[in-house]
């Protein structure tokens, strides 16, 4: 049974910065593809970052880049999420998630995409 708890939220000022981490067990982890969603209060769930299996690709939602950056430890079954430079609307609960993948290069960015999720960690961002 694949389980994945979040870890690493909390309450921040703008200009702070955070680091989620994603620890995963009964997987191979190394064959799964990795994501970053969030969802905000009253809205839908929406992507963040993914990484593919073997870290050599990510892929960014556009109003994060340059701010976040993904990467995983596959030694370690965790994946990060390195926030830099929040915003109060990066405010939400941040949910990582995971996905069987066939080749080492595929990073997947549609939520629909994924078939396990962790609980979720909130991160909230004060002006």
């Amino acid at each position: 049974q694949v389980q994945l708890v979040e870890s690493g939220g909390g309450l921040v000022q703008a200009g702070d910065s955070l680091r989620l981490s994603c620890a995963a067990s009964g997987l191979t982890f190394s064959n799964y593809a990795m994501g970053w969603f969030r969802q905000a209060p009253g809205k839908e769930r929406e992507f963040v970052a993914a990484i593919s299996r073997s870290a050599g690709n990510t892929d960014y939602m556009d109003s994060v880049k340059g701010r976040f950056t993904i990467s995983r430890d596959n030694a370690k079954n965790t994946v990060y999420l390195q926030m830099n430079s929040l915003k109060p609307e990066d405010t939400a609960v941040y949910y990582c998630a995971a996905r069987l993948a066939v080749s080492t290069g595929t990073r997947f960015t549609n939520r629909y995409s994924y078939s396990d999720w962790g609980q979720g960690t909130q991160v909230t961002v004060s002006s």
